[in-house]
């Protein structure tokens, strides 16, 4: 007696099109919303800029200060150039903290793909800070002027714009790049808090050092995008930007996409 054997059936995917970049972008645009952490994220940055605004403007009034448009604008920054970096750090770290990267990988195995849209997401969020940020502001000048009976006053300016626009979308790449390289929230974080607030005050105590007071502009990453709201610069000024941004923001970025390359996913 012979027994026939069941013929073997095959799922060929090959051609299949792969995920289109768009769709990538705007799941990864929906999830930098649509959890607790990033909902709470978005609306403490709102919060904190109005708040930071509202305290500003009081002030200003009180003491009868010499306020201007760029002034109410750079109230906001300081506020979100702090949350911003946390936005990029949870557009990475929570695909591996919360044990998504599994899913996320296995419907498109082409990790840079996923990556590159995480990024352009965060720029995007970015973006949104940065215009309500500026919208703020003009509230806040136009509220100023009302209150002291004068006309408003608009110094900001394009190089005011430039160096708002580019030192925010650098804070949020430099967490971006921790999250990469570490692939953990909290080390993310503390690293990024270390080098925000820790690490400055190491640079201008080692100043003092005469050896050191001329190395310290080619590794203060800080210092060195705080000169963009002068332009134009010097090309020593652009050499600084350019080598301490190597060391604090490419080098990190490459190692961490080289590391979610290779990366076991659990």
């Amino acid at each position: 007696m012979s027994t026939e054997t069941a013929p073997a059936w095959t799922l060929d995917v090959s051609g299949t099109p792969g995920i289109p970049f768009g769709r990538l972008f705007g799941v990864e645009l929906r999830k930098s919303v649509d959890t607790r952490a990033g909902r709470w994220l978005v609306g403490i940055t709102i919060g904190a800029v109005l708040i930071a605004e509202t305290i500003f403007l009081i002030v200003s009034a009180a003491k009868d200060l010499d306020s201007v448009y760029g002034d109410f604008v750079a109230g906001a920054a300081i506020v979100s150039s702090f949350l911003l970096p946390i936005l990029g750090i949870m557009l990475v770290s929570s695909e591996w903290s919360q044990r998504t990267a599994m899913t996320t990988f296995s419907l498109e195995p082409r990790r840079m793909r996923v990556v590159m849209a995480k990024m352009l997401a965060g720029m995007t969020m970015t973006l949104f800070v940065i215009a309500f940020a500026l919208g703020i502001g003009l509230v806040g000048n136009l509220l100023f002027a009302a209150i002291q009976g004068q006309s408003p006053v608009w110094s900001f300016g394009w190089t005011g714009f430039t160096g708002f626009l580019v030192t925010q979308t650098f804070a949020m790449l430099g967490g971006f790049a921790l999250a990469c390289l570490f692939l953990n929230t909290p080390a993310a974080i503390v690293v990024y808090v270390v080098y925000k607030y820790v690490l400055p005050g190491l640079i201008a105590l080692g100043s003092l050092m005469a050896w050191f007071s001329s190395l310290a502009p080619w590794i203060d990453f800080q210092s060195a995008q705080n000169e963009l709201y002068d332009l134009p610069l010097t090309s020593t000024q652009w050499w600084h930007l350019v080598v301490s941004g190597v060391i604090w923001l490419l080098a990190p970025l490459l190692i961490g996409l080289w590391r979610i390359r290779r990366a076991e996913v659990k």
